[in-house]
C-alpha cells in the first residue's frame, strides 16, 4: 500500500519505535519489503531538522534517513513540495487542519491520492484516510 507518512510517524520508524501504530508499522514493513512507496514530504525533513537543532530527537537523524535511502532496501520517496501541493492546500481548509507543516503533508497525500501515516488526531479527523 502506497501511503504519504508525517514527521513522528517516520521517526518512530526510524527509531524502531514501539509507539508506531500497528497498521503504520505494516505500511513501513511493506515499504521495506518493496510491496508499497511511502512519500516522504520534504516538510518533514525540515521539521526533522528542526527537532534535531533543538535537540529533541537525536542529532543523526537526517543521517539515519539517508542512510536508509542510500541502503536500497526500502521504497522510501521523498515527495517534493511542488506547486501541485500548494495547489492541494486549498482542499485541506485551514480550520480542519491548523499547523502549516500538517496541511502540507495532508495536501501532498490528497495530490498523490494516497492515504497518510500519523497519530496526529486534526490529520485523522481531516478529509483524507489516516493509517495508524
Amino acid at each position: 500500500m502506497d501511503a504519504v507518512t508525517d514527521t513522528h510517524g517516520l521517526i518512530w520508524y526510524l527509531e524502531d519505535d514501539p509507539r508506531l501504530g500497528p497498521d503504520a508499522g505494516r505500511a513501513f514493513d511493506d515499504c521495506d519489503a518493496g510491496r508499497g512507496v511511502i512519500y516522504v514530504p520534504t516538510i518533514c525533513l525540515v521539521e526533522i531538522v528542526y527537532l534535531q537543532e533543538k535537540g529533541r530527537i537525536p542529532k543523526d537523524m537526517k543521517d539515519r534517513f539517508n542512510a536508509r535511502l542510500r541502503s536500497g532496501r526500502t521504497s522510501l520517496v521523498v515527495a517534493d513540495l511542488t506547486a501541485a501541493v500548494v495547489d492541494a492546500l486549498d482542499r485541506v481548509p485551514r480550520d480542519e487542519v491548523p499547523d502549516l507543516p500538517d496541511r502540507v503533508v495532508v495536501a501532498t497525500a490528497l495530490h498523490l491520492g494516497v492515504p497518510v501515516i500519523s497519530k496526529d488526531r486534526t490529520i485523522q479527523l481531516s478529509s483524507v484516510p489516516a493509517i495508524w
